[in-house]
């Protein structure tokens, strides 16, 4: 006879007789299901919701579906399978290949160059984004027009300007970017 090991604690007893609704009930309820599983990407949601109806009547088959009975039927169906799907869902974000897939034709070589723009970098254009926001909107469009397709003297033909003044624009926005860029990292 196998003894169960020291300090292990026997299951607690069921406490509610056991239901045995039939597979429709279940299927009734499919849009608490839905709802629970909504964060799951749609590629994958349909085999989640299987795994999940598939679990509810594995469950009601092995005589572990107990409701109380002091709750309405349909919503104690409800909230039980509303558990069996955030349970599901969890596995599913904790699964390895859910976390790891790269699909990438040379998976290796990504571990050869860096992922993205490095932290400092990210860092660096946030100030530059905010002081370009801080700048009058005559400065900020003469240094958006950098890089436009056109050229500044086509820039300044299209606004009526003379070609000497949106360079003058230019260079004074460029200053004073520059001195609000100083400013900031002092």
């Amino acid at each position: 006879m196998k003894r169960p090991r020291k300090g292990a604690q026997s299951p607690p007893a069921a406490r509610h007789p056991r239901k045995r609704p039939k597979m429709e009930a279940i299927m009734a309820e499919r849009g608490i299901v839905l709802a629970t599983l909504a964060g799951i990407p749609k590629r994958d949601r349909a085999d989640v919701e299987q795994a999940v109806l598939m679990g509810a009547w594995m469950a009601v088959k092995g005589g572990r579906y107990r409701p109380d009975p002091r709750v309405e039927p349909r919503a104690a169906m409800r909230a039980w399978l509303h558990g069996i799907a955030w349970r599901q869902a969890a596995k599913y974000f904790a699964s390895a290949w859910v976390r790891h897939t790269v699909l990438h034709a040379q998976p290796l070589g990504l571990l050869r160059e860096p992922m993205g723009p490095s932290l400092e970098a990210q860092l660096q254009a946030r100030e530059v984004l905010a002081a370009l926001a801080e700048l009058p909107s005559w400065q900020a469009e003469a240094l958006l027009i950098v890089d436009a397709p056109e050229t500044l003297a086509e820039y300044a033909r299209q606004h009526g300007l003379n070609p000497h003044t949106a360079a003058s624009r230019l260079r004074i926005a460029r200053e004073a970017l520059a001195l609000r860029l100083k400013r900031w990292r002092r």
